[in-house]
């Protein structure tokens, strides 16, 4: 039976769904997203110590019963011993592709689509250098009519600043906050044009407070949270694009566009995100950020398209169906 259908599964977190439901997309599959809410002691534990996890799940996740879908697809750790259960449920026919190293035995996925600083090696693993997202030409095209007239007698070049949060590797704080003020301004100074500024979920009050207040004798453009989103429509009109460190989503789909990208508060150290960002400039994609802009050419980062074509060309070979 051709390959139709496709659950999500989320646990709530927009970034991981975004990779999961862009690869559905990039394969053609009709999606339908199923929330998953894993609840103690299960949450706490390694997704191979989970018992029956289709039955023990919190009372606010979908129903999870038959017909299964043809595929399913997770990001993310709470929903592993569920996408590997319902594999089981049916029978094996439902193909379970998981996005991100399971950190279980990898024989329980059809595919792994996994970023090489995950350091996640199999034969049914596909690596990617950044992030699969749902960033695609129809989408920046999109954004960019709607907000184009907007953004028209805006002084040139156009600065898009994607703005992160505080994670376990990176701190965006209020002193952040100020170092990364003076290297817009220098930019500013030197280069002249404007910046437009998106907050993420994560992103402090404190520190687009702080941006706001420092940048305004340059009329930012920051997005209060009312309103239409414009991260696609900074993504496909901005004519330079800095990104905070803690994204690795956010870097893949800046790199997407194929403009100068820079990424601001690398460290220099180890670690797998530090990887990943050096793995960008040894492409040619991304360049630390100084306060200088400069115009550079790549080749696109465009790893959601690569990573469903991969597994199609995995199906075929095997003999599964595909469409």
């Amino acid at each position: 039976m051709p390959l139709r259908s496709a659950w999500i599964l989320s646990n709530g977190v927009v970034g991981m769904d975004n990779q999961s439901l862009g690869l559905a997309e990039a394969l053609g599959l009709d999606c339908t997203v199923k929330h998953v809410e894993a609840v103690a002691p299960w949450k706490y534990l390694p997704p191979g110590l989970w018992i029956n996890p289709l039955r023990f799940l919190g009372a606010g996740s979908d129903s999870l019963l038959p017909p299964w879908p043809d595929v399913i697809i997770g990001t993310g750790r709470l929903n592993v011993a569920v996408s590997i259960a319902i594999k089981h449920a049916s029978q094996g026919r439902t193909l379970n592709i998981r996005i991100q190293n399971p950190r279980v035995a990898l024989n329980h996925f059809d595919f792994i689509v996994a970023p090489k600083h995950d350091r996640c090696r199999g034969e049914n693993v596909i690596e990617t250098l950044g992030a699969v997202n749902r960033i695609t030409q129809a989408r920046l095209l999109q954004g960019a009519q709607q907000f184009e007239a907007a953004f028209a007698l805006l002084p040139r070049p156009l600065i898009g600043v994607l703005l992160g949060g505080t994670n376990q590797r990176y701190t965006i704080d209020e002193a952040y906050a100020h170092r990364l003020a003076d290297k817009l301004i220098s930019a500013l100074t030197r280069h002249g044009g404007s910046v437009l500024i998106t907050p993420s979920r994560r992103t402090a009050p404190a520190v687009t407070a702080i941006l706001r207040e420092r940048l305004q004798s340059y009329s930012p453009v920051i997005w209060d949270g009312c309103g239409d989103n414009p991260y696609f429509a900074y993504l496909a009109l901005a004519d330079y694009l800095i990104v905070t460190a803690d994204s690795v989503n956010m870097a893949s789909e800046a790199c997407f566009t194929g403009k100068p990208v820079y990424v601001d508060g690398l460290t220099g150290g180890k670690g797998k995100f530090e990887d990943f960002h050096r793995q960008l400039q040894w492409r040619g994609c991304a360049r630390p950020f100084a306060g200088e802009l400069q115009q550079w050419e790549y080749e696109p980062l465009d790893e959601t398209r690569q990573a469903a074509v991969s597994i199609r060309q995995r199906l075929e070979i095997s003999g599964l169906p595909q469409d």
